[in-house]
């Protein structure tokens, strides 16, 4: 069996489910915000928030990291000394820290602090399609 291979299935995979997790939970957050006066509304976009990122982007990003580590392992340490692997690695640093930064905007908005609006978090949901497009065209072409 081609270990590396399995790993990188793996990887990818995990990449996948928490990259929908990325662009899927700001855009709950924009329908929490704007039904923000109905309680009805906010308690089933709170519970689905809740899920999204402790059931799968959670999960799902460890596993990233896991099997990005074990790729490393299989591959050598002597990746890091290319450029493009550098970059892609700040770029994961980047995602992971913006994937906390939900996790604290999903307690803002369990707790009715948030002071965010719907635009704002429109916005912010393009971060990771930036992130996702240059991360993946450094991984297939390895340009630098």
């Amino acid at each position: 069996m081609n270990y590396y291979l399995l790993f990188k299935s793996l990887h990818l995979i995990a990449v996948v489910s928490w990259m929908a997790g990325l662009l899927y939970l700001p855009r709950i957050f924009v329908y929490h915000v704007e039904n923000n006066e109905k309680k009805e509304a906010t308690d089933i976009f709170e519970v689905m928030e809740k899920r999204l990122f402790f059931y799968i982007m959670r999960p799902a990003m460890i596993f990233t990291w896991v099997f990005g580590l074990v790729l490393i392992h299989l591959n050598g340490i002597e990746i890091f000394s290319q450029l493009w692997f550098q970059i892609k690695i700040v770029l994961m640093i980047l995602l992971s820290a913006y994937n906390d930064y939900l996790g604290k905007c999903l307690s803002a908005l369990k707790n009715s602090t948030n002071t965010r609006s719907a635009k704002f978090f429109r916005i912010i949901n393009e971060i990771p399609t930036v992130i996702l497009i240059i991360v993946v065209f450094l991984a297939i072409f390895k340009p630098i």
